[in-house]
């Protein structure tokens, strides 16, 4: 997916969280400009301009505009990190982020960690994270080495993940460990054990 149609999801995933369901298709280019003034898209922004000149023979452009991001909003995201659509930040602030690939629709909170297990200066995806689509990532988790962590992962506030986690789990504690989810009916939802708001599950598609 090009630069606009990946803005244009991520501005979709913007109004999601903030109770409006607007189809990537109908953002306009007016509410993508619009957007740039909220601090939690425009960080969005600046790493989609970053690894797109990455991707077009512009990596000096590229990293200069990764490091805009590191000072103005604490954000510091490799340039060969792939990124899909519908990407959220409630909060940047302490963020890296070097993984093989993250997937669709990503919620990811401040001072996390995504990326090898030891200084990488290559960018070798072989020794970082393959992450699926609808995952979200709680304020201090950290997700290390060659692992996969599947579609819908939830991985609790200060978490530390170095094994590989199967689809629509939750992973709490250090190191982590799946937490059974219940029963249905049972009376700790979800949503409670990682404080999401709006009732709406972490990582759940809202476009």
């Amino acid at each position: 997916m090009s630069l606009f149609p990946n803005l244009r999801a991520d501005v979709a995933r913007q109004h999601h969280f903030a109770g409006r369901q607007i189809p990537p298709e109908a953002v306009s280019l007016g509410q993508v400009a619009a957007a740039l003034f909220s601090p939690r898209f425009a960080p969005v922004a600046l790493f989609r301009t970053a690894y797109w000149c990455g991707q077009h023979h512009l990596r000096p452009l590229g990293k200069l505009v990764s490091m805009v991001n590191m000072v103005l909003f604490g954000l510091e995201i490799g340039l060969d990190c792939e990124i899909g659509p519908g990407l959220f930040f409630p909060h940047t602030s302490g963020t890296v982020l070097g993984a093989r690939r993250i997937g669709r629709n990503a919620v990811i909170y401040h001072n996390v960690t995504v990326g090898a297990k030891f200084p990488d200066l290559t960018f070798d995806r072989t020794v970082r994270p393959d992450i699926g689509d609808d995952v979200f990532l709680g304020a201090g988790a950290k997700v290390l080495g060659s692992i996969t962590l599947q579609d819908r992962v939830v991985v609790a506030a200060n978490c530390v993940v170095v094994h590989d986690v199967p689809a629509d789990s939750l992973v709490a504690g250090v190191p982590g460990r799946l937490v059974p989810k219940g029963q249905p009916g049972d009376a700790t939802p979800l949503d409670d054990q990682v404080g999401c708001p709006d009732g709406n599950r972490p990582g759940q598609s809202g476009t």
